[in-house]
């Protein structure tokens, strides 16, 4: 039976297990807004028509998520990011549609123009894990009155358990274990060029192993370091998950 007591965000706290390095690798993501109600598999169980919740479905190459607007929509059409990462971070680029269907023809490499804002993509699928929901609501509302414009709730991020979650654009910047004390202190460094290290998972768009050479050298080491995949505890990964499965760790070698 699930332990509805369990939470992976205060578990992993208490643990001090390692963020550095759990950043998703994926090198480009369409962010698709759509405010109806979001199901663990967010794309295949949203009320979308059949036809385009096939057409995301079938993308390679693109994590596709969905993004809402904290507090509702502004039936404006629907806002659609397609980000690719670069040298730097990621090139973001953007543009509205009439109707959700418009997806089916949408041409990625020509019906967008250059997005040259932030965006602040918060992680609060409640179906997804509770700590999403439960964290990440509040941190966006925070967000949110700072940057109204740029702030989204999205459905998945990876690493619940390091809630609440956010992933920085265009910058690449994940962060996890943000409050709603914390994040808008956070997201203003992140602005302003830098990294707040002690709540940094790593850039989005690279590997666990180049994360974390990144976060050392930011954090005043050497680049000439080897960065070592270690195995760690068993873990629960998710408030959801009853079993403990094997997890790791990354570890740099001096």
């Amino acid at each position: 039976m699930e332990d509805l007591d369990f939470r992976c965000s205060v578990a992993s706290s208490d643990d001090g297990e390692p963020m550095a390095g759990t950043a998703p690798t994926d090198a480009a993501f369409l962010l698709v807004e759509h405010a109806g109600s979001w199901g663990r598999q967010a794309v295949a169980e949203s009320r979308m028509p059949e036809g385009v919740r096939a057409h995301l479905g079938s993308l390679s190459g693109v994590r596709v998520q969905l993004i809402r607007r904290h507090g509702g929509g502004d039936d404006d059409g629907v806002r659609v990011f397609h980000a690719v990462a670069d040298t730097g971070g990621f090139a973001v680029r953007t543009t509205v549609l009439a109707r959700v269907e418009d997806l089916l023809d949408l041409d990625l490499e020509r019906d967008l123009v250059e997005h040259d804002g932030l965006l602040w993509l918060v992680c609060t699928n409640g179906r997804r894990d509770r700590c999403c929901a439960e964290l990440g609501r509040p941190i966006t509302a925070a967000l949110a009155d700072r940057w109204p414009h740029e702030t989204w709730e999205t459905t998945h991020l990876g690493g619940h358990r390091f809630a609440g979650t956010l992933l920085a654009l265009p910058s690449g910047q994940t962060l996890g274990r943000l409050t709603p004390d914390n994040a808008v202190a956070a997201c203003a460094e992140v602005s302003a060029g830098g990294v707040p290290l002690g709540l940094s998972r790593g850039r989005a768009g690279r590997g666990g192993a180049e994360q974390v050479r990144e976060l050392h050298v930011l954090a005043g080491g050497r680049p000439d370091v080897e960065v070592r995949e270690v195995v760690g505890p068993p873990r629960r990964q998710s408030c959801g998950d009853l079993p403990a499965k094997p997890s790791s760790t990354w570890r740099v070698v001096v």
